[in-house]
């Protein structure tokens, strides 16, 4: 029996396909509409051997279920091919601050290209975990917030320590909710942020955690937690949450995520995650 003959076109295909499927994991994985999936999965795997064994009543049977199914899955799937197309759309848009970075990064002095001091916000959340204040950052990247800033009040001001720590006070009108920034800027508070929907996160963590790795499941944007109950200094992105930070890991942190733009998360500055998880 000859061997089948692979193209390059071919190979390219099984790339994209598993490419697919990686993503569709990612976004998955966690939810509960993961056992729904895998039931999608089994019954065409089960659609194909049915047809491949020449059973044509079972064939027949899974093939209208799964053609009317076409139509279920998108109810089913509505929010998760939202979040998808959101995801594909972030890394694919080219917006003007991402075209800016692009060609800065081609600037022989980059020292120099640095324009956001972090040092108010490190500042603000390390007196807040002292005091035991509970708060939530949310630093914008490539991504525009926008809806999110809607959300909340318009604030649009320079950023402080003082102000950030005001704006987080217990009995300040605008502590509850998320406080949005971009660069040295403020620009709302008291946003309100999307919960993540995922089962698979310590049980342990509150609204606060949970908002602050929905919104970075769904946006390119860094979360910064400080915890009410411990004080814990915590940040999110890309939906994976590394808690108890020092202020030194969370400036280099800040830096290459927010101001070298970095897709990942660095090793350096992810420091192994406490045992104790934190609660908001």
């Amino acid at each position: 029996m000859p061997l089948p003959h692979i193209r390059f076109v071919d190979i390219i295909d099984i790339f994209l396909v598993a490419a697919l499927v990686f993503y569709l994991y990612r976004l998955l994985k966690g939810t509960n509409v993961m056992r729904i999936f895998w039931a999608i999965v089994t019954l065409y795997i089960a659609w194909k051997a049915f047809d491949l064994l020449n059973m044509r009543f079972c064939s027949q049977i899974l093939g209208g279920i799964m053609s009317i199914g076409l139509i279920a899955l998108v109810i089913v799937f509505q929010p998760e091919i939202r979040k998808f197309l959101l995801m594909v759309g972030t890394k694919t848009q080219l917006t003007g601050d991402s075209i800016k970075k692009r060609f800065q990064f081609w600037r022989t002095d980059l020292g120099k290209r640095s324009g956001t001091n972090f040092e108010p916000y490190i500042q603000a959340c390390m007196h807040m975990s002292q005091s035991k204040t509970g708060a939530l950052i949310i630093f914008k990247r490539s991504n525009e917030v926008d809806e999110l800033v809607s959300t909340g009040e318009r604030i649009n001001a320079i950023t402080s320590s003082a102000l950030l720590e005001n704006l987080f006070f217990k009995n300040s009108p605008l502590h509850d909710g998320a406080v949005i920034v971009k660069g040295n800027e403020i620009l709302a508070a008291r946003c309100i942020l999307p919960v993540t929907s995922r089962t698979d996160i310590d049980p342990s963590l509150g609204l606060r955690h949970r908002s602050a790795i929905g919104v970075s499941e769904q946006l390119d944007v860094v979360s910064v937690i400080v915890s009410e109950e411990t004080g814990a200094i915590s940040y999110a992105i890309g939906g994976e949450i590394h808690h108890n930070i020092s202020p030194v890991q969370l400036r280099h942190a800040l830096e290459q995520l927010i101001e070298n733009d970095t897709s990942v998360n660095p090793t350096d500055t992810s420091p192994t995650p406490d045992k104790q998880t934190t609660q908001s």
